[in-house]
């Protein structure tokens, strides 16, 4: 090969070399772009999720919940078909509005779904006395929100709160996470069944709560954080309800 062919391929090599770095120089541009506006959308649609939605069986505390948060005060309530909204002002934190979501079976639904777009945190209210007797419809409907496609998106905070623990024989958030926890393996390995039944020719996958292979526990649902707490809204004792609702702000 003689020297100017060797100068020729020289700058070539130099030209395919550079080619290349400019290659992966403009993929990384793009891929910072694309990882600072997914940021920014992200973080955009966390400011403007800003409620709570205080979900939970008929009787739980729901309502009482709600006006001593908002209006200071025990109020008389009620089974209610309508939703009541306030808001709910953290210091240092900004406002946030507070959904009470009626808990009646025909239409919990509905308001649910008109108001989980918006929600930063949910809080589950469930009597703690009553609880064995309402096992099953507490799991059954923690289950569906829970695994309900928007706020497994979403991820919003989620707070199981033990309510009514002024009863002498309420039981405690460890005791009741225990309970829940083996009523919704049940109901996981029931619903899962059943979807898998009427998948058509077995191709659709369905949504599964927790880890595959191993019993149902809160720790395992990944796109969730759950906690539990206690509180006994006739006594006005909300103080976890309060830390929770400040740390979620």
């Amino acid at each position: 090969m003689s020297k100017k062919d060797e100068t020729l391929r020289g700058v070539l090599d130099s030209d395919e070399k550079n080619a290349h770095w400019g290659t992966i120089g403009v993929a990384l541009i793009v891929g910072l772009i694309t990882l600072f506006v997914f940021i920014f959308v992200w973080r955009k649609g966390r400011v403007s999720r800003r409620g709570i939605c205080l979900v939970g069986l008929c009787e739980s505390g729901k309502t009482l919940i709600f006006s001593q948060l908002i209006y200071k005060k025990a109020v008389e309530s009620f089974t209610s078909m309508k939703e009541n909204v306030g808001v709910l002002d953290i210091a240092n934190k900004g406002a946030l509005k507070l959904i009470d979501i009626p808990g009646h079976e025909r239409v919990r639904q509905r308001f649910f779904d008109s108001y989980k777009n918006t929600a930063r945190g949910i809080v589950f209210v469930l009597d703690s006395f009553s609880l064995n007797k309402d096992i099953r419809d507490v799991a059954e409907y923690l289950y569906t929100i829970l695994s309900d496609p928007v706020v497994s998106s979403n991820r919003p905070q989620v707070l199981i709160l033990c309510n009514k623990q002024d009863h002498p024989l309420a039981k405690g958030p460890q005791v009741i996470q225990s309970v829940l926890e083996k009523e919704m393996n049940v109901l996981r390995n029931t619903q899962t069944n059943q979807l898998e039944a009427v998948a058509e020719g077995g191709n659709r996958k369905s949504f599964y709560l927790g880890q595959e292979g191993k019993n149902f526990e809160f720790a395992d649902i990944r796109s969730l954080r759950v906690e539990f707490a206690a509180s006994s809204a006739h006594t006005e004792d909300l103080e976890s309800l309060k830390k929770w609702l400040q740390s979620v702000a």
